[in-house]
């Protein structure tokens, strides 16, 4: 569940960036950039995969993959190409690239303690 928004920033390929203020998801999956960040960062799709939101409903979205950075860490990542009103959405794929965790209760992120299995 979104309940807080990070500052961050996102690269392209071709060093294109942008800052981008991100809604902390713990529900969502992969991170999705709105259609003006992406392409401002000249991203291009890589695949397309098929998703389905809260109330059941399937959707086709284009994948594609950026380098973040936030406070805490930076890396690379897939992300959702969104639509023109989507909302930038950090999600949990993310989240475990960067060896980081969302406290809900605390609405913070901290160090994940990783298993080496």
């Amino acid at each position: 569940m979104g309940i807080t928004y990070i500052e961050g920033r996102v690269k392209g390929p071709g060093g294109r960036e942008k800052d981008i203020s991100l809604l902390v998801d713990s529900g969502a999956h992969y991170t999705l950039l709105p259609q003006d960040t992406w392409k401002e960062i000249d991203l291009k799709p890589k695949r397309d995969m098929e998703f389905i939101l809260a109330d059941g409903t399937k959707i086709k979205r284009e994948v594609s993959e950026c380098y973040i950075e936030i406070e805490m860490g930076e890396g690379h990542t897939p992300v959702i190409l969104g639509e023109k009103d989507d909302v930038a959405i950090l999600g949990v794929v993310t989240l475990k690239i960067l060896g980081l965790v969302f406290n809900p209760l605390k609405r913070t992120l901290s160090p994940m303690k990783a298993l080496l299995i």
